[in-house]
């Protein structure tokens, strides 16, 4: 099957505390989708409304255009148009993402969507989970920034970043995703294989609506639902993760999120890990190439929330708050066994080490590192917050630490 979200040409990615949700990489391909949402004193709202519907009365416009102000990419046509001029309308508004996974000496690179000509970015969470830094090239302009994580929604696989001192950037042309149909063709854009330059395309046709997957993370063992997707047989790619699904008059309907190949539906699984969601059909029948598309105006709606500081129980805002826990493997009854402590952090300096078990976060029972990760989804660095554990000799401990910045979630 195809490589998953991100492209990982270093290795597999090891979990550092909050368990990072990786979808295997191997197993299936969770492309990245950040959404774009505004830094603070960013300049401008996100521009976040739809295009028209590609029924043929949309309103023509004129080539890209770049410059002090930016420009759309490309606008809408009034007719189909081929796979070359799809790709030559919205290449210059995405970007190739790189994250650097510091704590795992790892790299991972997918794709963004530009929102605002002011560098705002759309891209799958797992594009930048675990990132310690990002720097993204622009592909309309050829220039790289470092950017910045606005927020996430892990549960949607959505995140927002702000490129540093960018300008004049070519934006996105969005469609309406509520208006897409089975059978409708669609081109798949993005930085497959990771390995940047000028963006591939694949073509294809939506086989499905409204489809819901389990995308498995072959280092942690976790697993996460992913539900209303948009289902197609793009041939995406490693690396494709957080870039578009393009309809046939140029218009974005969906974030690249996964993919899967030569997956049995109904008998087994196929040996990758994937899980077939709604919709499926034939028992023991082999699939061609599946690709699963966040629909745009699930993305769009999120990134609204984002750039209105909207934190709930799914969004968070701004940086990412840090304990320092490796998660181990091993299951335990009544807490979450530690394999170790990055060195420095507040669970390090607390005392927590390798074999202590941790059972409860501000005041929180925990039983897996999901529960910890949804625990800390509420608070920021420099709030401080109460742990609990049991050391290796089943003695009851606590203490509070302040938070500090790690990775992106």
């Amino acid at each position: 099957m195809s490589e998953p979200f991100a492209q990982y040409p270093y290795g597999a990615y090891h979990v550092p505390e909050p368990p990072r949700r990786r979808r295997g990489r191997h197993a299936l391909g969770l492309t990245v989708t950040a959404i774009v949402a505004l830094a603070a004193g960013a300049g401008a709202g996100v521009a976040l409304s739809h295009g028209s519907s590609p029924s043929g009365s949309t309103t023509a416009a004129s080539g890209a255009t770049s410059g002090t102000s930016g420009g759309t990419s490309g606008g809408t046509s009034k007719t189909a148009l081929t796979q070359a001029q799809i790709a030559s309308r919205v290449d210059p508004s995405l970007v190739d993402v790189t994250s650097t996974l510091s704590y795992d000496d790892a790299t991972a690179m997918g794709t963004g969507i530009v929102v605002t000509s002011n560098g705002e970015v759309l891209t799958n969470n797992h594009v930048i989970n675990g990132a310690t830094s990002i720097k993204v090239t622009d592909i309309g302009n050829g220039r790289t920034y470092t950017a910045t994580v606005v927020g996430y929604d892990e549960s949607q696989d959505i995140a927002v970043l702000q490129l540093s001192g960018a300008s004049g950037l070519t934006t996105a042309n969005f469609g309406n995703s509520s208006t897409v149909r089975v059978g409708e063709a669609v081109v798949g854009i993005g930085n497959a294989g990771g390995v940047g330059g000028t963006p591939s395309e694949v073509a294809g046709s939506v086989t499905a609506l409204d489809q819901s997957i389990t995308a498995s993370d072959e280092s942690s063992g976790t697993s996460e639902q992913l539900t209303g997707l948009i289902e197609s047989n793009a041939d995406i790619q490693a690396g494709d993760s957080g870039g578009p699904l393009v309809n046939s008059y140029g218009q974005i309907i969906g974030v690249d999120t996964a993919a899967s190949t030569g997956f049995e539906f109904g008998n087994g699984f196929g040996g990758n890990n994937y899980f077939g969601g709604n919709g499926s059909s034939g028992s023991g029948q082999e699939s061609e190439t599946q690709g699963y598309s966040i629909p745009i105006d699930t993305a769009l709606s999120i990134a609204q929330e984002i750039e209105a500081d909207q934190a709930s129980s799914t969004v968070h805002i701004g940086a990412t708050a840090f304990l320092g826990l490796e998660i181990s493997s091993e299951e335990y009854s009544g807490g979450v066994a530690i394999e170790a402590t990055v060195p420095g952090t507040p669970a390090a300096e607390a005392g927590i080490t390798a074999g202590d078990v941790v059972t409860s976060i501000a005041g929180q029972s925990v039983s897996t590192g999901s529960d910890i990760s949804q625990i800390l989804i509420g608070y920021h660095p420099g709030n401080k917050i109460s742990i609990s554990w049991t050391n290796e000799f089943g003695q009851s401990q606590s203490a509070t630490v302040t938070l500090a910045t790690g990775p992106a979630a």
